[in-house]
């Protein structure tokens, strides 16, 4: 594949924009000359966030989620404001979820400098995963009421997170954690 010779857009049909994405569809003309309808989103880059302290990952209690009309179980995430790096998202986050302050996180280290694309053939979006390491147990046990879920981080915790994940990008992030940096 001539990676020197892109796809060419040809004509933007659609463009609808709402504040969580923007819908575009467009003709698109490949390197043999033939025109194809291409539908994407774009959308804001998303973060998640292992939050350990005491060897113990901690985890919001899970919510209903949407776009599979269940309640799941996840880490800390979201989407990264255009006003933020995805290290400030990730505070954000951890703040927003768990009810945890900047200054009991004692290292927050990235999985991935560049991100993941979540999904290249229909949207824009990349992931970016970190691990907060936390201190000050009392200041996020006075949370315990705002609600978390521990695991410990063992090869038995990790196995039964990923069993009861069904959310693909968690799965990746923990995943990615086990393999280069346990």
């Amino acid at each position: 594949m001539d990676d020197s010779n892109p796809w060419q857009v040809r004509d933007r049909f659609l463009e609808m924009h709402s504040r969580w994405m923007t819908l575009i569809g467009e003709d698109l003309q490949d390197q043999q000359g033939e025109i194809l309808e291409y539908w994407r989103i774009e959308k804001a880059d998303s973060v998640i966030v292992l939050p350990i302290q005491n060897d113990q990952f901690l985890l919001p209690l899970p919510s209903y989620r949407p776009g599979v009309g269940q309640v799941i179980l996840d880490f800390p995430g979201g989407r990264v404001p255009e006003t933020q790096t995805p290290e400030q998202a990730a505070i954000a986050i951890l703040k927003r979820e768990l009810g945890i302050e900047a200054t009991s996180v004692t290292q927050l280290l990235p999985l991935n400098k560049e991100g993941w694309a979540v999904n290249s053939s229909f949207s824009n979006q990349s992931l970016y995963g970190f691990v907060a390491h936390l201190n000050n147990v009392e200041n996020i046990k006075q949370y315990s009421e705002q609600g978390f879920i521990t695991y410990p981080v063992t090869p038995l915790g990790v196995q039964d997170l990923l069993q009861r994940f069904t959310c693909l990008q968690c799965r990746a992030v923990l995943l990615e954690w086990w393999l280069t940096c346990r």
